[in-house]
């Protein structure tokens, strides 16, 4: 069984989906990647997660995000909880559930931890970015939904902080201030930053969201 770190490549597959086969990569792209794992279909917890990912699908469509979801059922089950999530939420569910029912792709993200349960996959998040790498992963415990708030909030960090030398502090939202990366110098920062930057210790400076 794999075991993915931080800045790993995503491992990619081939699989059967509720749309059909599905090659990551291909599907992916040149976009990011939201790869949500649910231990089976019609699960209560997960029905109400795939729901509201379908209703956040503009905001990750506005960030170049294609979600992808995974259970270990086949296919056909998969087309028939979609109708369920559809109705309970209200929603349109028009992103491929992977169909893994021999776990070939739970092995390759380590999505089975025998402590849970020997068969079932654990409920996590991976976020991929263009150049397939993993930037992030969560797992969450059957009993805590995910929230998709807090998703879109990592996927704005992660996205701006790709392209700007800087981090986000505790608690961020999209347009607030930022940490300028410690890297760089705070004369150095003053000119790369036009909007200003602040010291509050040495090791502690900020500045306006840049892209805001």
């Amino acid at each position: 069984m794999a075991t993915i770190r931080l800045g790993d490549k995503a491992p990619n597959f081939t699989a059967d989906s509720s749309l059909g086969q599905i090659n990551l990569y291909d599907y992916l792209g040149d976009s990011w990647g939201i790869l949500f794992s649910h231990p089976a279909d019609f699960t209560p917890v997960c029905t109400t997660e795939l729901g509201t990912a379908a209703q956040f699908k503009d905001e990750f469509a506005k960030r170049n995000v294609k979600m992808l979801a995974l259970s270990v059922d086949g296919a056909a089950s998969h087309v028939e909880w979609i109708k369920d999530i559809n109705e309970v939420e209200n929603t349109t569910v028009d992103f491929p559930i992977i169909a893994d029912e021999d776990r070939k792709v739970s092995d390759l993200y380590d999505m089975i931890h025998p402590n849970a349960d020997n068969t079932l996959t654990v409920r996590s998040v991976f976020i991929i970015a263009p150049d397939k790498t993993v930037k992030l992963m969560i797992t969450y415990p059957a009993s805590t939904g995910r929230n998709f708030h807090e998703l879109l909030r990592v996927i704005d960090s992660l996205q701006l902080t790709a392209n700007h030398k800087v981090a986000t502090p505790a608690n961020w939202k999209n347009g607030e201030d930022v940490v300028v990366s410690p890297a760089i110098t705070t004369e150095d920062a003053k000119t790369m930053f036009s909007k200003g930057v602040k010291e509050i210790k040495p090791y502690l400076r900020m500045t306006p969201d840049p892209t805001a």
